[in-house]
């Protein structure tokens, strides 16, 4: 699987970004997707997950509520759609892609599940 991350960039603090994470060359819609980040300096922390089939997803609680993981399945694309960004929330985003879909929720947190990985895509909010 190939994955490819977009739509970071530069923004003021309480604005809003959607990043989309394409998938190709394999079985996206049987995979477990998440998103992590890295801030500078920092070590990678999970952001959000979602389950195969949409019906499940996963946040970290320092975004839970601002942040929502989506994903079409038609598409083959994941989606973070993030509101009210604060500096904090400066960081590499890189999404991530496990094709083992039945996994125990703790599966979904830990960076070492996920056996495919996005280049990542910057956001850096200023104050």
């Amino acid at each position: 699987v190939q994955l490819q991350a977009s739509g970071g960039g530069l923004v003021q603090a309480g604005d809003s970004l959607r990043l989309s994470c394409a998938a190709s060359g394999g079985a996206f819609s049987s995979s477990r997707m998440g998103w992590f980040r890295q801030a500078p300096g920092k070590e990678r922390e999970f952001v959000a997950a979602i389950s195969w089939t949409g019906g499940s997803t996963y946040y970290a609680d320092s975004v839970k509520g601002p942040f929502t993981i989506s994903r079409d399945n038609a598409k083959n694309t994941v989606y973070l759609q993030m509101k009210n960004l604060k500096p904090e929330d400066t960081a590499v985003y890189y999404c991530a892609a496990d094709p083992a879909p039945r996994r125990p929720p703790i599966y979904y947190y830990n960076a070492g599940k996920y056996e495919y990985w996005g280049q990542g895509t910057l956001v850096t909010v200023s104050s």
